[in-house]
């Protein structure tokens, strides 16, 4: 095993996959990237990318069972191997596509789909427990491509009193912090976190947290009022408005979270079928039509994202990049450019790494430190007490 690790210590260029699944549950995301060096060396040379779309029953079955109201110890064990199952075909998928054979790839590295992230303790036998599970387990990948391949990333940073979240910003500040300009990259999957990169910063200068829901309650509410995955570019809210009361009643069920100081984290803990339910209730009583309640839901998560950046981001950010499937919504954008006036709302395509692809790519880069043996974590952005070396690697 040491070999294996010595032998790709000794490569220059080291060909890599990067997996995630994230809170949407719309898909396994893989990324193929050639990584050079590490740390403050660390380059990139993005390849191909693809998404491995998970059907309509296993994508029941998991938000069912990432809301707590199912999953038993048997099913989760079965979910665990079988979304090592789809991580491994989504690789062979990414090799064939990008013309590879998949013994060429030297490491993977996989985020997995959290199933509960606990980050507030609770008492359980008699002691107070924090906790996150990600499934899609690592040897299954390990043995179906015959490589070296790092998981379970959360658990480390956890374990040094952090949240366990986010993960991505240390492999921003690698990526895409400028000598001469305070930026700020936002991701809107299913939920919304921002990194804050003041100009010449330090990996100690680095800001991040989770805003709030990003596609989330969109996506739910398509759900329950259309029948529909999602309002495909925003074109529901689009014929909508923007409901005062409700959006005022969304902040103040949210305050103890917006509120919080960072660093801090939130998912479907929060934002659940008990939320919406509230949400959609509130707005019955209003008698909003499903456009005006999308628009309203649209609304909040770019007010969310603006309270946010207005409230803790020092200095602010000069230009904020956008990525994650809200980038494609062309109404949640229209707010976004409009509740943040001078700062230049772009696409995270201008950093030179698709959007799309931005995740996946960074647990490659998360799975790339661990194998150097280098910390790998931001405790600015998590709370963690010192830096870590997040990742279990398999052989």
């Amino acid at each position: 095993m040491l070999q294996q690790i010595e032998k790709l210590l000794k490569k220059k260029k080291k060909l890599a996959i990067g997996l995630m699944s994230g809170t949407s549950l719309d898909g396994m995301d893989a990324a193929l990237l050639e990584i050079e060096g590490s740390s403050f060396d660390t380059k990139v040379n993005f390849m191909e990318f693809l998404t491995l779309p998970y059907d309509n029953e296993l994508r029941s079955i998991l938000m069912n069972t990432v809301m707590g109201d199912d999953g038993g110890s048997r099913l989760i064990c079965a979910l665990n191997f079988l979304i090592g199952d789809i991580a491994s075909s989504a690789c062979i998928e990414l090799c064939k596509k990008a013309g590879i054979q998949a013994q060429e790839i030297d490491f993977i590295g996989s985020h997995g789909q959290t199933i509960y992230h606990l980050n507030e303790s609770i008492p359980l036998a008699g002691r107070m427990i924090r906790g996150t599970l990600q499934i899609g387990e690592a040897a299954i990948i390990a043995e179906r491509l015959g490589t070296v391949t790092v998981s379970d990333f959360r658990v480390r940073d956890m374990a040094a009193g952090g949240q366990g979240a986010p993960l991505v910003p240390y492999t921003e500040y690698l990526l895409y912090r400028k000598e001469k300009k305070t930026i700020a990259l936002q991701n809107i999957g299913g939920i919304g976190n921002i990194t804050l990169l003041p100009a010449s910063c330090k990996a100690e200068d680095v800001l991040a947290f989770d805003t709030g829901p990003g596609n989330m309650i969109i996506d739910a509410g398509a759900h329950y009022l259309l029948g529909k995955s999602m309002d495909d570019e925003g074109r529901h809210a689009a014929k909508g408005k923007v409901h005062q009361g409700l959006l005022d009643f969304m902040f103040a069920f949210d305050e103890d979270y917006l509120e919080q100081l960072p660093p801090k984290s939130t998912g479907r803990e929060r934002y659940n079928d008990s939320y919406m339910k509230k949400m959609l209730e509130k707005a019955k009583e209003e008698g909003l039509s499903p456009e005006d309640i999308l628009a309203t839901f649209t609304r909040y998560t770019a007010e969310t994202i603006h309270l946010g950046i207005k409230q803790f981001c020092t200095p602010l950010p000069e230009e904020l990049y956008v990525s994650g499937g809200g980038l494609q919504n062309k109404t949640l954008m229209k707010d976004i450019k409009e509740l943040l006036g001078s700062c230049n709302v772009r696409s995270g395509d201008d950093l030179g790494i698709p959007a799309e692809a931005k995740e996946a790519v960074a647990f490659a880069i998360l799975a790339n430190e661990a194998i150097h043996g280098l910390h790998n974590n931001s405790p600015s952005a998590t709370g963690a007490s010192k830096p870590v070396i997040m990742g279990k690697i398999s052989f």
